[in-house]
């Protein structure tokens, strides 16, 4: 395999499923962590946990990618020309320069460098998931990539109201078989969670990047609402309550129902193999 940067962390499996993890980073280069405004408002917006709530994956087979380096210095899941992925809504950009609550997060006049920070970090995570993505669908014929996110549960920049628990992205369909999107809407079904599927995350730049059906790249987003799986203040935010520590009793629901659609992925991507 091709040596990695650092903050890549790179696990090839031998199922036909890939696990992105593009926004757990919390790492802040040293190059521009002074021209923000602060190190805890630069990590608010992490979603916070996330590689621990999924530390099963590797267990079942599947190949993993996840960086290390915080969304607020780049992030993987925004399209690199710039084009929104939500035309019309408040979004946040390849480099972000608010929160997601519209606070500044870097100091005036010093503007992140896009293309700078897009081939350095950017550009080799993309190779890296790339790769393991065309290793699956090389071997099985038919592979799901699944990618990981959670968010807070009320942001009203973003969206009204409180979201969902589950919040499932597959590109209003395009990036997945009908199947597999029903396969993860019964999972969620027989829990105790609320669950949409193309509400108001329909998945990022990854799932509609790669998600190609037709050539047995199966996408699928799972953005998680905080709550779901930990404590999620509905008041103001601050260091002293966020994010709240990692509590395994208290994702011990949420995390068996991912367990169960991961298997479901599994699943689909066999059966579809088997028929090639």
């Amino acid at each position: 395999m091709t040596a990695h940067p650092a903050f890549l962390t790179v696990i090839r499996g031998t199922a036909p499923l890939v696990v992105s993890l593009p926004h757990t980073g919390t790492d802040i280069p040293d190059a521009f962590a002074d021209d923000l405004v602060s190190p805890w408002l630069a990590r608010k917006d992490c979603d916070w946990w996330i590689e621990r709530l999924y530390d099963f994956a590797a267990g079942m087979g599947a190949s993993v990618v996840r960086t290390s380096i915080s969304r607020t210095a780049i992030d993987v899941n925004r399209d690199p020309s710039g084009v929104s992925l939500y035309p019309g809504q408040a979004t946040t950009e390849l480099c972000p320069t608010t929160s997601f609550d519209g606070e500044p997060l870097y100091k005036p006049g010093k503007a992140p460098d896009v293309a700078a920070r897009r081939a350095g970090y950017f550009d080799p995570y993309h190779a890296a998931l790339e790769a393991e993505i065309e290793h699956a669908r090389a071997v099985h014929g038919t592979m799901v990539l699944y990618d990981c996110h959670s968010i807070r549960s009320v942001i009203p920049r973003l969206f009204p109201g409180t979201l969902p628990n589950f919040n499932i992205g597959t590109n209003s369909g395009a990036s997945c078989a009908p199947e597999l999107q029903a396969a993860v809407e019964a999972i969620c079904d027989a829990t105790a969670f609320s669950h949409v599927s193309n509400g108001r995350f329909k998945g990022g730049y990854i799932t509609r990047h790669y998600g190609a059906p037709e050539r047995g790249v199966h996408a699928v987003q799972m953005e998680l609402a905080c709550r779901s799986y930990m404590p999620d203040p509905a008041g103001s935010l601050g260091p002293d309550n966020w994010p709240a520590p990692y509590d395994p009793a208290f994702a011990a629901p949420v995390r068996a129902a991912l367990i169960a659609i991961l298997n479901a992925c599994l699943a689909f991507a066999r059966s579809q193999g088997a028929r090639s």
